[in-house]
């Protein structure tokens, strides 16, 4: 039983870990807005 709890105890910090991160990533990291242009081909447009 004890290393069933070890386990769930490493699961559960790496877990905890991992929704740090994007939490951190969420609150400190912001986008930088920027334009976007597309070709599209003119016999799409025209079938």
């Amino acid at each position: 039983m004890p290393s069933l709890f070890r386990f769930l105890v490493i699961v559960g910090f790496l877990v905890g870990l991992v929704y740090a991160t994007m939490f951190a990533l969420v609150t400190f990291v912001e986008p930088q807005p920027r334009e976007i242009s597309v070709r599209v081909p003119a016999e799409r447009l025209q079938p």
